[in-house]
């Protein structure tokens, strides 16, 4: 059950009680009516499913499913599908309004949604993580199409897992359907340049930012946290521009090198050790020390949460990017601000993943594949313009660049509910 602000578990931290908390800020940030502000709150439909699957050994397994789509007022619902045993109704609500401030901000004609099913993947062979996405993707087939709600991969969730959605509601629907999911191997529909969007988009956001600062690359530091498909590009893109990646973590350690990290020697080690400790020449570090350690730049691109009140005070970068989604909680965005740290918010930051899913969407649709250099420069041009959009907003607000881009997005997402009017 998506909770309310006035519930008596209100206290407690919850990932929906703090997206609504920024969006009923940034409304009245705005000037909004309240009307307005909680019809822009409230989710439009929240899905629960039984998903059965037969496992292995003929036992069949219950597991629980979600697709929430939170507001679709700017176009179908958009967002991932992941598999992970921390999901739950609260989570998922909160990463799909995420999502309708997120697209709102890049400003691309999408709503936001997010699915998912709590479970934990390495525990399944094969053939039983493709019996469960097949069942919850029948299970949530009604609420998602090319028209009206299109997943994409999220965490524990890629190509393959797309490529098994889009065949179940190809075969339920009679006909192919390549627009109903983005994400996929380039075979059946999917896009050239999609590959590492989210980290060009990290990169460019970044380098806007040291621009406005009058900083130069070639003189940040660079700390990461994560190595997976967000992280791992991060370190070649920063590298590329002159930037010194000191500092790494995953989720078995983390490592340190003052000198700077080798991109292509971390690649062929963590090709060869599936980790970033051990790396010839760094030291082995605690992966809670890895935003202490000096540096000018901090980017979490792993799991939300992360940069809480204690993190945040002693953080040693000056600027922090939000490669991932919700890393920093309330109580450390509030530290970072105090401390006069600037942060690139994760709606604005990591939102290259969503517009390169909307180029591949618009590709499917229209038939055409587009040349990669024709969908980079497009994709660098859509984030150049949202981060003007938003620093620009910045300084006429005078507020933080999270609470500006929220205020960003709501703005726009409540310009086209007023302006679509209420039915009946």
């Amino acid at each position: 059950m998506v909770t309310r602000p006035n519930d008596a578990n209100a206290h407690e931290f919850n990932p929906w009680l703090r997206v609504v908390s920024l969006i009923e800020s940034a409304g009245a940030l705005l000037g909004l009516r309240d009307d307005m502000i909680q019809r822009i709150v409230m989710p439009e439909r929240v899905l629960e499913v039984a998903v059965p699957v037969r496992m292995d050994g003929g036992n069949v397994e219950m597991f629980t499913g979600w697709r929430i789509q939170h507001n679709t007022s700017r176009g179908p619902g958009k967002g991932g599908i992941r598999f992970h045993p921390s999901v739950n109704t609260d989570e998922i609500a909160a990463l799909s309004a995420d999502m309708s401030i997120k697209c709102a901000v890049v400003n691309i004609p999408y709503g936001g949604a997010k699915g998912g099913v709590k479970v934990d993947p390495a525990q399944l062979s094969r053939g039983e993580l493709e019996r469960l996405t097949r069942r919850y993707a029948f299970a949530i087939a009604p609420m998602i199409g090319p028209d009206r709600d299109i997943p994409a991969p999220d965490i524990n969730t890629d190509f393959q897992v797309m490529s098994w959605i889009m065949d179940t509601v190809s075969m339920l629907r009679g006909h192919n359907t390549p627009g109903v999911v983005t994400g996929k191997p380039l075979s059946i529909g999917g896009s050239m340049g999609h590959a590492g969007a989210t980290s060009l988009g990290v990169t460019n956001c970044t380098m806007a930012l040291l621009q406005r600062l009058g900083r130069m690359a070639n003189e940040q530091r660079v700390v990461i946290q994560g190595y997976g498909k967000v992280g791992a590009p991060l370190v070649k893109l920063l590298s590329d521009r002159g930037m010194k990646i000191v500092g790494i973590a995953d989720i078995s350690g983390a490592i340190h090198d003052p000198s700077g990290i080798d991109p292509r020697a971390l690649a062929k080690h963590y090709e060869e050790a599936k980790t970033v400790v051990g790396l010839p020449g760094a030291e082995s570090i605690a992966a809670d020390q890895l935003f202490s350690l000096p540096s000018d730049i901090a980017i979490p691109a792993a799991l939300g949460g992360v940069i809480d009140e204690r993190v945040a005070q002693s953080m040693a970068a000056s600027v922090v990017v939000e490669a991932a989604n919700g890393p920093t909680t309330g109580e450390g965005a509030a530290v970072l601000a105090d401390r006069g740290i600037p942060v690139i918010p994760d709606v604005l930051a990591n939102a290259g993943g969503v517009v390169a899913s909307y180029f591949e969407w618009a590709q499917d649709l229209q038939g055409f594949m587009w040349e990669p250099e024709l969908f980079h420069r497009r994709l660098e041009k859509t984030m150049s313009d949202a981060f003007n959009a938003v620093w620009s907003r910045h300084l006429e607000l005078k507020v933080e660049l999270r609470e500006t881009a929220i205020a960003l997005g709501v703005e726009r997402i409540a310009e086209a509910t007023e302006v679509r009017g209420l039915f009946p």
